[in-house]
């Protein structure tokens, strides 16, 4: 270029657009191509008479040569191509309009300006690809939906620990672990206290209980946060009222430690005064489980030999749940002990079974007893028994010789023990049927029960039918 002639960059709009006019269709789609991924060249009446692309990663577009440019958009794209075809032809580029091409791995998203490079020369469609842009704008949707999800999700769990909090009869505080201020307390702290709702949030917890050291009380809080466990300690609420046990457990919130302090009646000294603790305790270390339910069968505690004979995690993991869920057939032996205590007061060793949280089951005697206090509640002391058959040598097991036997089983085993034991009776009534046909020769005995010898003398054995020492050359 002479240092005379001026350069692209110094020329007007419309010497630059002369200049363009001037190129040859190939030489116009390379300097299209380089403003986008796909060039597309359009006669009058919008037909695609070239197409170009400069993307490696594009799809083969050669087969819309000789369609008009609408046909290869879906339908809700249709309207944008009208529209951009239509307009008149102007100085400037049009703007940027996405359109979607149909294909056999789903939509192309395209974002198209149409160029108008002059008189006689074919209009220009620059096309950019936007999938990966699509794929993000997908993503951040899909992400914006599952923020949106977790967001409800922790406003309804929000929602649960609220009204949780507000029904608890015992009197529960949040503090300050730094402070110890009150940041929230449930209806029954301000009962307790005889404040009005809203007048304990951020007071000092020493100053709300009036018979608490201060001392005390940052000794067990500064306790509890250095183990990260609950600490107790007991308080007074005033003259002639009992004292209180304060339970204190930590827990993080918002990049900071918390308090969850429980207010509860001490009745320790109450149940030493009545002869009732040693009682507790007892109970707590018999070897027999003991369960306590109410008035709907719902357990209520329990010792720990009913907690390992139902395989629980916790006494408090098995609390509130049905007493027939562990015991009995569904439906049928809870309901049925139950009616017993109703009418008569009491039921004794009652054969039923137990589940345990493993699917494993056992049979156990139940006796069980109502007391009228308190609404009613059901106390039931659990033995098993299926440890006691099972520990029996098998030769001195008390087989079922019937079927009226076997049916009395039911309720007493689990089904598969009695389907074994109806094997072990119709195997042990054929062989001595075989024998007895025989005149007790055992070798005549194998062959019509089609057993070998060696199988013959495994379930002789077994069933105690016999010396198989003294009569081994029978079979000889």
């Amino acid at each position: 270029m002479n240092k005379d002639e001026p350069s692209a960059a110094a020329m007007p709009f419309r010497d630059l657009k002369g200049v363009v006019g001037t190129l040859e269709i190939g030489a116009a789609l390379a300097l299209v191509l380089a403003a986008g991924d796909i060039a597309l060249a359009l006669d009058e009446n919008g037909v695609i008479s070239d197409v170009s692309v400069s993307a490696d990663d594009m799809p083969d577009l050669s087969g819309w040569i000789g369609r008009r440019w609408e046909d290869t958009v879906a339908l809700d794209s249709r309207p944008k191509i009208n529209e951009m075809l239509t307009s008149a032809p102007s100085e400037t580029p049009g703007r940027w309009r996405q359109v979607n091409h149909p294909g056999p791995d789903g939509n192309l998203p395209i974002h198209y300006r149409l160029v108008d490079l002059g008189e006689g020369k074919p209009r220009m469609a620059i096309g950019r690809d936007v999938r990966a842009w699509a794929s993000l704008q997908q993503r951040l949707l899909q992400t914006q939906q599952s923020l949106e999800r977790d967001y409800l999700k922790l406003r309804q769990t929000e929602a649960r620990f609220r009204l949780l909090f507000d029904m608890i009869s015992d009197p529960v505080l949040v503090i300050d672990a730094t402070t110890r201020r009150i940041t929230a307390a449930n209806p029954a702290s301000y009962q307790l206290f005889g404040a009005k709702p809203g007048s304990l949030d951020n007071r000092d917890l020493a100053n709300v209980i009036g018979g608490i050291s201060r001392d005390d009380l940052i000794a067990a809080l500064g306790g509890a946060t250095a183990t990260g466990e609950h600490c107790q300690m007991e308080v007074s609420m005033g003259e002639g009222e009992p004292p209180m046990t304060l339970t204190a457990m930590p827990f993080r919130q918002d990049s900071g430690r918390q308090f969850m302090i429980r207010l509860s009646r001490d009745s320790a000294s109450a149940d030493d005064a009545s002869g009732r603790r040693p009682m507790v305790e007892l109970i707590e270390r018999m070897p027999d489980a003991f369960v306590l339910t109410d008035a709907k069968m719902q357990i209520v505690t329990a010792n720990s030999a009913f907690v390992d004979l139902v395989h629980g995690s916790s006494k408090e993991a098995i609390a509130g749940q049905p007493l027939g869920r562990f015991i009995g057939r569904p439906g049928i032996d809870v309901d049925l002990m139950r009616k017993q205590l109703d009418d008569h007061g009491q039921v004794r060793n009652a054969t039923t079974i137990v589940h345990a949280d493993d699917a494993i089951e056992e049979a156990i005697e139940v006796s069980g007893v109502k007391t009228d206090a308190q609404g009613g509640h059901y106390g039931f002391a659990i033995r098993t028994v299926s440890r006691r058959v099972r520990d029996l040598p098998s030769a001195d097991r008390d087989v079922p010789r019937s079927v009226d036997q076997l049916t009395e089983l039911v309720g007493r085993m689990p089904l598969r023990e009695i389907v074994r034991e109806s094997t072990d009776l119709i195997e042990r009534m054929c062989i001595e049927a075989a024998l007895a046909y025989t005149s007790d020769n055992r070798a005549s005995a194998a062959e019509i029960l089609g057993l070998s010898r060696q199988s013959l003398y495994s379930k002789l054995h077994r069933h105690g039918l016999g010396n198989l020492i003294g009569r081994k050359d029978e079979l000889s």
